[in-house]
């Protein structure tokens, strides 16, 4: 029996790629990737990345894009009702998750009572090995959104590269797994070719601060 397709929670940063690069690799390429973003504004939350990015990534990749709109403050129920109809016909949802052991469980929750598997490519990876593996690869991705109560907002728009790793502070997760950073990615092993991206200016709101990127 031929296993069903699957679909990839994509957020365009680092772990969504090294994710796409492990399935492929595994043989179980998914068919389609998953984006939530805001209903209005057409971002990713918490990266803050505009829609038409995500669209230009997925074209690179050759991966159809998903998009799920969420209105800014929907509870949890609207949210999960959006994404059971977005993957009416697939089998199972693959997620760049590494070790937040709740979130896993909640993931794993929701997919089962809709009929879902939940994967888990990079599972327990060790965190400083898969920064720099992703950056030896030749990944390139820019700290597109930073946690000024875990970095200095002066890291935001740094490139995600061996001197950035070398500068976070100590505790902060290197892939920043407990939300200290998101990142976009726009070259890599997994594009047929890089984006051509352009950065703006900053927006900072108390703790938060975003880096605007458009396509060049």
């Amino acid at each position: 029996m031929t296993a069903g397709p699957v679909a990839l929670s994509w957020s365009g940063g680092k772990d969504s790629a090294l994710a796409l690069r492990a399935l492929r690799a595994a043989g179980t390429p998914p068919a389609a990737l998953l984006t939530v973003v805001d209903e209005a504004s057409a971002r990713v939350a918490h990266h803050g990345v505009p829609g038409a990015l995500l669209r230009a990534q997925a074209a690179a990749e050759g991966v159809e894009l998903l998009t799920v709109a969420v209105p800014a403050g929907a509870g949890n129920d609207v949210y999960e009702a959006r994404l059971r109809a977005a993957l009416d016909g697939f089998e199972a949802v693959a997620f760049g998750d590494l070790f937040l052991a709740d979130l896993r469980a909640y993931r794993e929750e929701k997919l089962a009572a809709a009929g879902l598997d939940a994967r888990f490519p990079l599972w327990h990876a060790d965190t400083r090995a898969l920064a720099e593996e992703f950056v030896a690869a030749g990944f390139r991705a820019l700290l597109v959104s930073v946690d000024g109560e875990q970095l200095p907002h002066e890291l935001l728009g740094r490139e995600l590269d061996a001197a950035l790793l070398d500068a976070l502070p100590a505790g902060a997760d290197p892939c920043g797994e407990n939300g200290e950073f998101h990142t976009f990615v726009y070259a890599g092993p997994v594009f047929g070719a890089p984006l051509a991206v352009r950065t703006g200016g900053r927006r900072v709101d108390g703790r938060f601060a975003w880096l605007e990127l458009e396509p060049a």
